[in-house]
Protein backbone atom coordinates (compact mmCIF):
# COMPACT_ATOMS: atom_id res chain seq x y z
CA UNK A 1 0.00 0.00 0.00
CA UNK A 2 1.39 3.59 -0.77
CA UNK A 3 1.73 6.18 1.65
CA UNK A 4 1.22 9.57 1.54
CA UNK A 5 3.47 12.73 3.48
CA UNK A 6 0.63 12.46 6.20
CA UNK A 7 1.75 8.60 7.05
CA UNK A 8 5.44 9.80 7.44
CA UNK A 9 6.67 10.38 11.05
CA UNK A 10 6.81 13.65 12.46
CA UNK A 11 10.19 15.27 13.05
CA UNK A 12 10.52 16.46 17.05
CA UNK A 13 12.97 19.53 16.64
CA UNK A 14 12.80 20.00 20.03
CA UNK A 15 13.74 22.87 22.00
CA UNK A 16 16.60 24.12 19.68
CA UNK A 17 14.17 24.98 16.83
CA UNK A 18 11.73 24.26 14.17
CA UNK A 19 9.60 24.87 11.37
CA UNK A 20 9.17 28.07 12.68
CA UNK A 21 11.97 30.52 13.60
CA UNK A 22 11.79 34.04 16.02
CA UNK A 23 13.09 37.07 14.27
CA UNK A 24 16.34 38.45 15.99
CA UNK A 25 18.38 40.95 15.17
CA UNK A 26 16.45 43.33 12.89
CA UNK A 27 15.60 46.72 13.09
CA UNK A 28 11.51 47.21 14.17
CA UNK A 29 9.86 49.36 11.48
CA UNK A 30 10.95 53.01 11.10
CA UNK A 31 7.44 54.62 10.76
CA UNK A 32 6.11 56.47 12.45
CA UNK A 33 8.28 58.92 12.37
CA UNK A 34 8.49 62.68 12.15
CA UNK A 35 10.52 63.73 9.04
CA UNK A 36 10.69 67.02 10.20
CA UNK A 37 12.88 65.75 12.76
CA UNK A 38 15.95 67.63 11.19
CA UNK A 39 17.67 70.38 13.07
CA UNK A 40 20.07 71.38 9.92
CA UNK A 41 16.35 72.05 8.17
CA UNK A 42 14.77 73.71 11.34
CA UNK A 43 17.43 75.69 11.72
CA UNK A 44 17.20 76.91 7.94
CA UNK A 45 14.06 77.32 7.86
CA UNK A 46 14.10 80.34 10.59
CA UNK A 47 17.17 81.71 9.30
CA UNK A 48 16.12 82.14 5.57
CA UNK A 49 12.64 83.89 6.86
CA UNK A 50 10.19 80.84 7.15
CA UNK A 51 9.77 80.04 11.18
CA UNK A 52 6.15 81.26 11.03
CA UNK A 53 5.89 78.36 9.29
CA UNK A 54 7.29 75.89 11.75
CA UNK A 55 4.15 74.28 12.99
CA UNK A 56 2.94 73.52 9.89
CA UNK A 57 5.99 71.99 9.14
CA UNK A 58 5.91 69.79 12.12
CA UNK A 59 2.64 68.56 10.90
CA UNK A 60 3.93 67.75 7.06
CA UNK A 61 6.73 66.02 8.58
CA UNK A 62 4.67 63.70 11.17
CA UNK A 63 1.97 63.07 7.97
CA UNK A 64 5.20 61.86 5.68
CA UNK A 65 6.90 59.85 8.40
CA UNK A 66 3.08 58.22 8.96
CA UNK A 67 2.33 54.24 8.21
CA UNK A 68 -0.29 55.03 5.77
CA UNK A 69 1.78 57.63 4.02
CA UNK A 70 4.41 55.74 3.41
CA UNK A 71 2.33 52.75 2.34
CA UNK A 72 0.94 55.32 -0.04
CA UNK A 73 4.13 55.63 -1.24
CA UNK A 74 5.18 52.39 -1.94
CA UNK A 75 1.70 51.19 -3.63
CA UNK A 76 2.19 54.67 -6.43
CA UNK A 77 5.30 53.07 -7.20
CA UNK A 78 4.43 49.09 -7.13
CA UNK A 79 1.08 50.22 -9.26
CA UNK A 80 2.64 51.86 -12.12
CA UNK A 81 0.37 54.15 -14.16
CA UNK A 82 -1.05 52.74 -17.46
CA UNK A 83 -2.03 54.74 -20.78
CA UNK A 84 -5.02 54.80 -22.16
CA UNK A 85 -5.05 55.79 -25.33
CA UNK A 86 -8.87 54.89 -26.66
CA UNK A 87 -12.11 54.44 -25.31
CA UNK A 88 -14.35 51.50 -25.86
CA UNK A 89 -15.92 52.88 -28.90
CA UNK A 90 -12.88 53.84 -30.07
CA UNK A 91 -12.53 57.23 -29.64
CA UNK A 92 -9.65 58.96 -28.65
CA UNK A 93 -8.98 60.01 -25.06
CA UNK A 94 -5.05 59.66 -24.00
CA UNK A 95 -5.67 59.73 -20.23
CA UNK A 96 -3.29 58.21 -17.79
CA UNK A 97 -4.84 55.66 -15.28
CA UNK A 98 -3.43 56.04 -11.82
CA UNK A 99 -3.81 53.85 -8.58
CA UNK A 100 -5.48 55.37 -5.59
CA UNK A 101 -2.60 56.05 -3.96
CA UNK A 102 -1.25 58.57 -5.78
CA UNK A 103 -3.86 60.71 -5.43
CA UNK A 104 -3.83 60.28 -1.92
CA UNK A 105 -0.22 61.87 -2.68
CA UNK A 106 -0.73 64.54 -4.65
CA UNK A 107 -4.05 65.73 -2.87
CA UNK A 108 -1.92 65.73 0.00
CA UNK A 109 0.93 67.85 -1.77
CA UNK A 110 -1.40 70.10 -3.06
CA UNK A 111 -3.09 70.56 0.07
CA UNK A 112 0.30 72.10 2.11
CA UNK A 113 0.79 74.19 -0.45
CA UNK A 114 3.65 72.08 -2.89
CA UNK A 115 2.32 73.76 -5.84
CA UNK A 116 2.01 76.39 -6.62
CA UNK A 117 0.23 78.34 -3.94
CA UNK A 118 3.05 80.52 -2.60
CA UNK A 119 2.47 82.51 -5.74
CA UNK A 120 -0.69 83.74 -3.74
CA UNK A 121 0.57 84.13 -0.60
CA UNK A 122 2.26 87.45 0.09
CA UNK A 123 4.26 86.53 3.35
CA UNK A 124 7.87 86.76 3.40
CA UNK A 125 9.28 83.22 3.42
CA UNK A 126 6.78 81.67 1.41
CA UNK A 127 8.82 80.27 -1.09
CA UNK A 128 11.42 79.17 1.75
CA UNK A 129 8.08 77.33 3.39
CA UNK A 130 7.36 75.55 0.50
CA UNK A 131 11.08 74.28 -0.12
CA UNK A 132 11.22 73.24 3.39
CA UNK A 133 8.03 71.58 2.95
CA UNK A 134 9.42 69.53 0.43
CA UNK A 135 12.60 68.95 1.64
CA UNK A 136 10.08 66.95 4.22
CA UNK A 137 7.57 65.67 2.15
CA UNK A 138 10.49 64.47 -0.06
CA UNK A 139 10.48 61.17 2.75
CA UNK A 140 7.66 59.96 0.74
CA UNK A 141 8.19 59.07 -3.24
CA UNK A 142 9.28 61.44 -5.76
CA UNK A 143 7.51 60.76 -8.67
CA UNK A 144 3.97 63.02 -8.00
CA UNK A 145 6.25 66.25 -7.38
CA UNK A 146 7.21 66.39 -10.88
CA UNK A 147 3.63 67.40 -11.55
CA UNK A 148 3.75 69.49 -8.49
CA UNK A 149 6.91 71.15 -9.30
CA UNK A 150 5.85 72.01 -12.72
CA UNK A 151 2.93 73.51 -11.55
CA UNK A 152 4.60 75.69 -9.25
CA UNK A 153 7.11 76.82 -11.77
CA UNK A 154 4.35 77.62 -14.59
CA UNK A 155 3.34 80.38 -12.80
CA UNK A 156 5.98 83.27 -13.36
CA UNK A 157 6.41 82.21 -17.12
CA UNK A 158 2.78 82.73 -17.29
CA UNK A 159 2.57 86.05 -16.00
CA UNK A 160 4.60 86.64 -19.17
CA UNK A 161 1.25 87.21 -20.37
CA UNK A 162 -0.77 88.88 -18.32
CA UNK A 163 -4.69 88.25 -19.60
CA UNK A 164 -3.82 84.35 -19.65
CA UNK A 165 -2.41 84.45 -16.10
CA UNK A 166 -5.81 86.10 -14.86
CA UNK A 167 -7.49 82.95 -16.13
CA UNK A 168 -5.30 80.10 -15.02
CA UNK A 169 -3.23 81.50 -11.53
CA UNK A 170 -6.34 80.78 -9.42
CA UNK A 171 -6.57 77.29 -10.34
CA UNK A 172 -2.79 77.18 -10.59
CA UNK A 173 -2.40 78.25 -7.00
CA UNK A 174 -5.23 76.65 -5.70
CA UNK A 175 -4.40 74.33 -2.80
CA UNK A 176 -7.34 71.99 -3.95
CA UNK A 177 -6.86 68.45 -5.93
CA UNK A 178 -8.86 67.97 -8.77
CA UNK A 179 -7.65 64.98 -10.89
CA UNK A 180 -9.81 64.74 -14.33
CA UNK A 181 -9.65 66.31 -17.11
CA UNK A 182 -12.61 68.99 -18.17
CA UNK A 183 -12.44 72.69 -18.89
CA UNK A 184 -9.84 74.30 -16.74
CA UNK A 185 -11.48 77.75 -15.79
CA UNK A 186 -14.33 74.86 -14.31
CA UNK A 187 -11.86 72.90 -12.14
CA UNK A 188 -11.15 74.26 -8.26
CA UNK A 189 -7.62 73.28 -8.93
CA UNK A 190 -5.01 73.47 -12.13
CA UNK A 191 -1.58 71.20 -12.64
CA UNK A 192 0.82 72.33 -15.15
CA UNK A 193 3.49 70.37 -17.34
CA UNK A 194 5.89 71.68 -19.62
CA UNK A 195 6.62 70.04 -23.29
CA UNK A 196 10.08 71.49 -24.15
CA UNK A 197 12.53 68.68 -25.36
CA UNK A 198 12.23 66.80 -28.71
CA UNK A 199 13.91 63.79 -29.97
CA UNK A 200 16.66 65.64 -32.09
CA UNK A 201 17.53 67.82 -29.38
CA UNK A 202 16.86 67.24 -25.98
CA UNK A 203 18.38 70.20 -23.83
CA UNK A 204 19.05 72.03 -27.40
CA UNK A 205 15.95 73.31 -27.65
CA UNK A 206 16.16 75.89 -30.43
CA UNK A 207 16.96 73.22 -32.53
CA UNK A 208 13.05 72.08 -32.25
CA UNK A 209 11.48 71.26 -35.26
CA UNK A 210 7.48 72.06 -33.70
CA UNK A 211 5.78 74.37 -35.32
CA UNK A 212 3.55 77.41 -34.59
CA UNK A 213 0.97 78.50 -37.38
CA UNK A 214 -0.78 82.19 -36.18
CA UNK A 215 -4.56 81.54 -36.15
CA UNK A 216 -6.94 84.54 -37.50
CA UNK A 217 -7.41 84.90 -33.56
CA UNK A 218 -4.89 87.46 -32.09
CA UNK A 219 -2.68 85.05 -29.83
CA UNK A 220 -3.99 82.02 -30.78
CA UNK A 221 -1.61 79.57 -32.97
CA UNK A 222 -2.05 75.69 -33.95
CA UNK A 223 0.59 73.09 -33.27
CA UNK A 224 2.25 70.69 -35.09
CA UNK A 225 5.04 68.36 -33.72
CA UNK A 226 6.13 65.55 -31.23
CA UNK A 227 7.35 66.28 -28.06
CA UNK A 228 10.02 63.50 -26.76
CA UNK A 229 9.75 63.59 -23.10
CA UNK A 230 6.12 65.34 -21.50
CA UNK A 231 5.83 64.11 -18.12
CA UNK A 232 2.35 64.01 -16.30
CA UNK A 233 0.54 64.35 -19.18
CA UNK A 234 -2.61 64.25 -17.00
CA UNK A 235 -2.38 68.12 -16.21
CA UNK A 236 -4.85 70.33 -17.47
CA UNK A 237 -2.29 72.94 -18.98
CA UNK A 238 0.81 72.61 -20.42
CA UNK A 239 3.53 75.33 -21.55
CA UNK A 240 5.35 74.28 -24.87
CA UNK A 241 7.76 75.31 -27.05
CA UNK A 242 7.26 76.08 -30.48
CA UNK A 243 9.10 77.44 -33.56
CA UNK A 244 6.68 80.59 -34.65
CA UNK A 245 7.22 82.82 -37.70
CA UNK A 246 9.05 85.19 -35.50
CA UNK A 247 11.28 82.28 -33.75
CA UNK A 248 11.20 79.72 -30.92
CA UNK A 249 8.29 80.80 -28.70
CA UNK A 250 6.60 79.59 -25.80
CA UNK A 251 2.86 78.38 -26.17
CA UNK A 252 0.34 77.48 -23.36
CA UNK A 253 -1.57 73.90 -24.39
CA UNK A 254 -4.60 73.17 -22.69
CA UNK A 255 -6.05 69.44 -22.51
CA UNK A 256 -9.70 70.87 -22.81
CA UNK A 257 -10.48 73.62 -24.83
CA UNK A 258 -12.96 76.78 -23.35
CA UNK A 259 -15.68 75.28 -25.39
CA UNK A 260 -15.10 71.84 -23.88
CA UNK A 261 -13.66 69.81 -26.31
CA UNK A 262 -10.46 68.03 -26.33
CA UNK A 263 -7.76 69.49 -27.53
CA UNK A 264 -5.24 67.37 -29.89
CA UNK A 265 -3.14 66.11 -27.45
CA UNK A 266 -2.01 62.70 -28.89
CA UNK A 267 0.18 60.49 -26.35
CA UNK A 268 2.02 58.25 -28.30
CA UNK A 269 3.59 55.89 -25.66
CA UNK A 270 4.71 55.89 -21.93
CA UNK A 271 8.71 55.95 -21.31
CA UNK A 272 9.51 53.01 -19.61
CA UNK A 273 11.90 54.90 -16.96
CA UNK A 274 14.79 53.31 -14.60
CA UNK A 275 13.20 55.28 -11.35
CA UNK A 276 10.39 57.74 -10.83
CA UNK A 277 8.31 54.89 -11.97
CA UNK A 278 4.65 56.37 -10.21
CA UNK A 279 5.23 59.06 -12.14
CA UNK A 280 4.34 59.38 -16.41
CA UNK A 281 6.58 60.59 -18.65
CA UNK A 282 5.03 60.36 -22.17
CA UNK A 283 5.60 61.73 -26.03
CA UNK A 284 2.66 63.75 -27.38
CA UNK A 285 2.14 64.52 -30.64
CA UNK A 286 0.58 67.91 -31.60
CA UNK A 287 -1.49 67.86 -34.86
CA UNK A 288 -3.25 71.23 -35.04
CA UNK A 289 -3.37 71.75 -31.52
CA UNK A 290 -4.86 74.74 -30.40
CA UNK A 291 -2.45 77.05 -28.32
CA UNK A 292 -1.79 80.68 -26.79
CA UNK A 293 0.94 82.35 -27.11
CA UNK A 294 3.07 83.42 -23.80
CA UNK A 295 4.92 85.98 -24.15
CA UNK A 296 6.39 87.91 -27.02
CA UNK A 297 7.19 85.17 -30.36
CA UNK A 298 11.15 84.51 -30.40
CA UNK A 299 11.36 85.16 -26.67
CA UNK A 300 10.34 81.43 -25.91
CA UNK A 301 13.69 80.80 -23.70
CA UNK A 302 13.55 84.23 -22.20
CA UNK A 303 10.09 83.84 -21.34
CA UNK A 304 10.74 80.27 -19.46
CA UNK A 305 14.06 81.12 -18.17
CA UNK A 306 12.17 81.69 -14.80
CA UNK A 307 10.43 78.42 -14.76
CA UNK A 308 14.04 76.51 -15.03
CA UNK A 309 15.44 78.70 -12.20
CA UNK A 310 11.89 77.28 -9.97
CA UNK A 311 12.32 73.61 -11.08
CA UNK A 312 16.43 73.63 -11.06
CA UNK A 313 15.87 74.57 -6.66
CA UNK A 314 13.17 71.73 -6.69
CA UNK A 315 16.01 69.12 -8.28
CA UNK A 316 18.70 70.13 -5.48
CA UNK A 317 15.31 70.07 -3.14
CA UNK A 318 14.06 66.51 -4.03
CA UNK A 319 17.94 65.45 -4.33
CA UNK A 320 18.30 66.89 -0.57
CA UNK A 321 15.49 65.01 0.57
CA UNK A 322 16.49 61.68 -0.90
CA UNK A 323 19.54 62.27 1.07
CA UNK A 324 17.70 62.68 4.31
CA UNK A 325 15.63 60.14 3.69
CA UNK A 326 18.29 57.45 3.31
CA UNK A 327 20.48 58.50 5.96
CA UNK A 328 17.67 58.37 8.39
CA UNK A 329 17.19 55.26 7.25
CA UNK A 330 20.59 53.92 7.51
CA UNK A 331 20.72 55.54 11.06
CA UNK A 332 18.05 53.33 12.01
CA UNK A 333 19.07 50.20 11.15
CA UNK A 334 22.72 51.19 12.59
CA UNK A 335 20.93 52.06 15.74
CA UNK A 336 18.93 48.61 16.00
CA UNK A 337 21.45 45.96 14.52
CA UNK A 338 24.39 44.59 15.88
CA UNK A 339 27.07 42.68 14.75
CA UNK A 340 30.68 41.66 16.19
CA UNK A 341 29.11 41.96 19.72
CA UNK A 342 28.35 45.74 19.74
CA UNK A 343 25.66 47.64 17.90
CA UNK A 344 26.44 48.62 14.29
CA UNK A 345 26.11 52.41 15.36
CA UNK A 346 28.38 52.03 18.11
CA UNK A 347 31.52 50.40 15.50
CA UNK A 348 33.85 53.01 14.40
CA UNK A 349 33.52 52.31 10.96
CA UNK A 350 30.02 52.46 10.25
CA UNK A 351 30.26 55.48 12.99
CA UNK A 352 32.10 57.04 10.32
CA UNK A 353 30.11 56.43 7.52
CA UNK A 354 27.10 57.86 9.34
CA UNK A 355 29.13 61.06 10.42
CA UNK A 356 30.32 61.55 6.44
CA UNK A 357 26.87 60.70 5.14
CA UNK A 358 25.41 63.49 7.86
CA UNK A 359 28.02 65.90 6.43
CA UNK A 360 26.77 65.90 3.18
CA UNK A 361 23.38 65.65 3.92
CA UNK A 362 23.54 68.89 6.00
CA UNK A 363 25.39 70.82 3.26
CA UNK A 364 22.83 69.97 0.85
CA UNK A 365 19.99 70.66 2.89
CA UNK A 366 21.85 74.20 4.32
CA UNK A 367 22.49 75.41 0.41
CA UNK A 368 18.72 74.09 -0.20
CA UNK A 369 17.27 76.60 2.34
CA UNK A 370 19.81 79.45 1.28
CA UNK A 371 19.14 79.08 -2.89
CA UNK A 372 14.90 79.06 -1.53
CA UNK A 373 15.77 82.30 0.59
CA UNK A 374 17.12 83.89 -2.04
CA UNK A 375 14.58 82.69 -4.41
CA UNK A 376 11.52 84.18 -2.07
CA UNK A 377 13.89 87.68 -2.14
CA UNK A 378 14.49 87.68 -5.62
CA UNK A 379 11.13 87.47 -6.53
CA UNK A 380 10.29 90.86 -4.01
CA UNK A 381 12.47 92.28 -6.21
CA UNK A 382 15.88 92.26 -4.17
CA UNK A 383 18.72 92.27 -7.27
CA UNK A 384 21.44 90.89 -5.45
CA UNK A 385 19.63 88.45 -4.48
CA UNK A 386 18.23 87.76 -7.75
CA UNK A 387 22.09 87.42 -9.06
CA UNK A 388 22.94 85.14 -6.60
CA UNK A 389 19.71 82.83 -7.55
CA UNK A 390 20.83 83.10 -10.51
CA UNK A 391 24.30 81.35 -10.60
CA UNK A 392 23.74 79.89 -7.13
CA UNK A 393 20.62 77.90 -8.54
CA UNK A 394 22.73 76.60 -11.20
CA UNK A 395 25.73 75.76 -9.33
CA UNK A 396 23.59 73.92 -6.57
CA UNK A 397 21.76 72.02 -9.19
CA UNK A 398 25.33 70.64 -10.63
CA UNK A 399 26.46 69.74 -7.65
CA UNK A 400 23.98 68.39 -5.08
CA UNK A 401 22.13 66.05 -7.92
CA UNK A 402 25.78 64.79 -8.21
CA UNK A 403 26.44 63.60 -5.15
CA UNK A 404 22.84 62.05 -4.52
CA UNK A 405 23.45 59.04 -6.69
CA UNK A 406 26.66 58.15 -4.68
CA UNK A 407 25.05 59.02 -1.67
CA UNK A 408 21.95 56.55 -1.82
CA UNK A 409 24.46 53.80 -2.39
CA UNK A 410 26.33 54.01 0.79
CA UNK A 411 23.43 54.33 2.75
CA UNK A 412 21.59 51.42 1.07
CA UNK A 413 25.01 49.46 2.13
CA UNK A 414 24.54 50.31 5.48
CA UNK A 415 21.83 48.04 5.46
CA UNK A 416 23.72 45.18 4.01
CA UNK A 417 22.17 42.68 2.11
CA UNK A 418 18.79 43.93 3.64
CA UNK A 419 18.96 47.30 1.56
CA UNK A 420 19.18 45.70 -2.03
CA UNK A 421 15.77 44.05 -1.23
CA UNK A 422 12.69 46.09 -2.31
CA UNK A 423 10.58 45.35 1.00
CA UNK A 424 13.29 48.01 2.23
CA UNK A 425 12.38 50.93 0.32
CA UNK A 426 16.01 51.40 -0.41
CA UNK A 427 16.36 50.30 -4.15
CA UNK A 428 13.39 52.64 -5.31
CA UNK A 429 15.98 55.63 -3.35
CA UNK A 430 18.89 54.45 -5.57
CA UNK A 431 16.90 54.35 -8.88
CA UNK A 432 15.48 57.70 -8.23
CA UNK A 433 18.29 59.68 -7.41
CA UNK A 434 20.10 59.48 -10.92
CA UNK A 435 16.98 61.56 -12.23
CA UNK A 436 17.36 64.46 -10.83
CA UNK A 437 20.86 64.97 -12.06
CA UNK A 438 19.28 64.70 -15.71
CA UNK A 439 16.18 66.63 -15.17
CA UNK A 440 16.09 70.09 -16.36
CA UNK A 441 19.25 69.91 -17.47
CA UNK A 442 22.44 67.16 -16.97
CA UNK A 443 25.50 67.70 -15.33
CA UNK A 444 27.03 69.56 -18.87
CA UNK A 445 23.89 71.58 -19.61
CA UNK A 446 24.19 73.60 -15.81
CA UNK A 447 27.88 74.09 -16.21
CA UNK A 448 27.80 75.37 -19.46
CA UNK A 449 24.75 77.33 -18.02
CA UNK A 450 27.47 78.87 -15.07
CA UNK A 451 29.81 79.27 -17.65
CA UNK A 452 26.84 81.68 -19.81
CA UNK A 453 25.85 83.15 -16.49
CA UNK A 454 29.13 84.58 -15.54
CA UNK A 455 29.92 85.91 -19.25
CA UNK A 456 26.89 87.69 -19.93
CA UNK A 457 26.12 88.81 -16.42
CA UNK A 458 29.19 90.49 -14.24
CA UNK A 459 26.76 90.31 -11.33
CA UNK A 460 26.19 86.91 -10.97
CA UNK A 461 30.03 86.14 -9.94
CA UNK A 462 29.97 89.40 -7.51
CA UNK A 463 26.80 88.31 -6.16
CA UNK A 464 28.90 85.16 -5.44
CA UNK A 465 32.01 86.33 -3.94
CA UNK A 466 30.35 88.55 -1.59
CA UNK A 467 28.72 85.80 -0.20
CA UNK A 468 32.24 84.20 -0.10
CA UNK A 469 33.49 87.31 1.86
CA UNK A 470 31.40 87.05 4.63
CA UNK A 471 33.28 84.23 6.10
CA UNK A 472 36.78 85.89 5.19
CA UNK A 473 39.18 84.88 7.81
CA UNK A 474 37.10 82.04 9.81
CA UNK A 475 38.67 79.10 8.25
CA UNK A 476 42.11 79.25 6.24
CA UNK A 477 41.08 76.24 4.29
CA UNK A 478 38.02 78.01 3.08
CA UNK A 479 39.95 81.36 2.42
CA UNK A 480 42.54 79.22 0.14
CA UNK A 481 39.18 77.34 -1.43
CA UNK A 482 38.03 80.46 -2.26
CA UNK A 483 41.27 82.25 -3.57
CA UNK A 484 41.96 79.16 -6.12
CA UNK A 485 38.19 79.59 -6.99
CA UNK A 486 38.99 83.18 -8.12
CA UNK A 487 42.21 82.23 -9.96
CA UNK A 488 40.09 79.33 -12.09
CA UNK A 489 37.77 81.75 -13.00
CA UNK A 490 39.89 83.45 -14.86
CA UNK A 491 40.42 80.80 -16.97
CA UNK A 492 36.57 80.37 -17.69
CA UNK A 493 37.31 77.25 -20.24
CA UNK A 494 34.74 74.62 -21.16
CA UNK A 495 36.48 71.80 -20.91
CA UNK A 496 37.43 73.12 -17.16
CA UNK A 497 33.25 73.98 -16.53
CA UNK A 498 32.38 71.25 -14.50
CA UNK A 499 35.82 71.45 -12.43
CA UNK A 500 34.92 75.06 -11.68
CA UNK A 501 31.31 74.09 -10.51
CA UNK A 502 32.45 71.95 -8.40
CA UNK A 503 34.62 74.75 -6.56
CA UNK A 504 31.91 76.97 -6.72
CA UNK A 505 29.64 74.72 -5.15
CA UNK A 506 31.98 72.92 -1.98
CA UNK A 507 33.55 76.79 -1.26
CA UNK A 508 29.76 78.10 -1.29
CA UNK A 509 28.70 74.71 1.23
CA UNK A 510 31.43 75.24 3.74
CA UNK A 511 31.33 78.95 3.88
CA UNK A 512 27.70 78.72 4.59
CA UNK A 513 28.21 75.79 7.42
CA UNK A 514 31.22 77.97 9.04
CA UNK A 515 28.51 80.70 9.10
CA UNK A 516 25.79 78.48 10.59
CA UNK A 517 27.00 75.41 11.49
CA UNK A 518 28.23 73.58 14.89
CA UNK A 519 32.28 73.50 14.56
CA UNK A 520 32.73 70.19 13.93
CA UNK A 521 30.54 69.97 11.52
CA UNK A 522 32.26 72.93 9.98
CA UNK A 523 35.22 72.07 10.73
CA UNK A 524 34.94 68.35 9.34
CA UNK A 525 33.37 69.22 5.87
CA UNK A 526 36.54 72.04 5.25
CA UNK A 527 38.88 69.38 6.40
CA UNK A 528 37.50 67.08 3.88
CA UNK A 529 35.66 68.66 1.29
CA UNK A 530 37.95 71.76 1.16
CA UNK A 531 41.28 70.61 2.36
CA UNK A 532 41.41 67.30 1.20
CA UNK A 533 41.62 65.04 4.36
CA UNK A 534 39.67 62.49 3.10
CA UNK A 535 39.63 58.87 0.80
CA UNK A 536 37.91 58.63 -2.44
CA UNK A 537 34.51 57.20 -0.91
CA UNK A 538 32.19 58.38 2.22
CA UNK A 539 33.66 57.04 5.80
CA UNK A 540 37.11 58.26 5.35
CA UNK A 541 36.66 60.88 7.71
CA UNK A 542 40.18 61.82 9.53
CA UNK A 543 40.01 60.40 13.04
CA UNK A 544 40.38 63.66 14.63
CA UNK A 545 36.75 64.84 12.67
CA UNK A 546 34.01 64.91 16.18
CA UNK A 547 32.20 61.79 15.04
CA UNK A 548 29.98 61.58 17.93
CA UNK A 549 29.22 65.63 17.49
CA UNK A 550 28.50 65.19 13.98
CA UNK A 551 26.24 61.71 14.12
CA UNK A 552 24.23 63.29 17.40
CA UNK A 553 23.34 66.23 15.54
CA UNK A 554 22.06 64.18 12.75
CA UNK A 555 20.66 61.05 14.39
CA UNK A 556 20.17 62.50 18.04
CA UNK A 557 18.84 58.57 18.57
CA UNK A 558 21.65 57.47 17.33
CA UNK A 559 24.19 59.52 19.51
Amino acid sequence: MATTLADEPRQDFGAHGGATHDVTNQPPPLTPYDASEDTALLEGLRREGGGWAEGELRRVGRLAGSAQVQEWSDQANRHEPELRTHDRYGNRVDEVEFHPSWHHLMGAAVAEGLAAAPWADDRPGAHVVRTAKGLVWGHTEAGHGCPTSMTYAAVPALRRQPELAEVYEPGLTSREYEPGLRVPAGKRGLLAGMGMTEKQGGSDVRTNTTSAAPTAEPGVYTLRGHKWFTSAPMCDVFLVLAQAPGGLSCFLVPRVLPDGTRNTFRVQRLKDKLGNRSNASSEPEFDGTVAWLVGPEGQGVKTIIEMVNCTRLDCVMMSAALMRKTLVEAGHHARHRSAFGARLVDQPLMRNVLADLALESEAATTLTLRLAGAADRAVRGDAGEAAFRRIATAVGKYWVTKRGPAFTAEALECLGGNGYVEDSGMPRHYREAPLLSIWEGSGNVNALDVLRALGRDPATAQALFEELALTRGADARLDAAVAGLEDQLAEGSQAGARRLVERMALTLQGSLLVRHAPSAVADAFCATRLGGDWGHSFGTLPAAAGLDAIVGRALPDAG
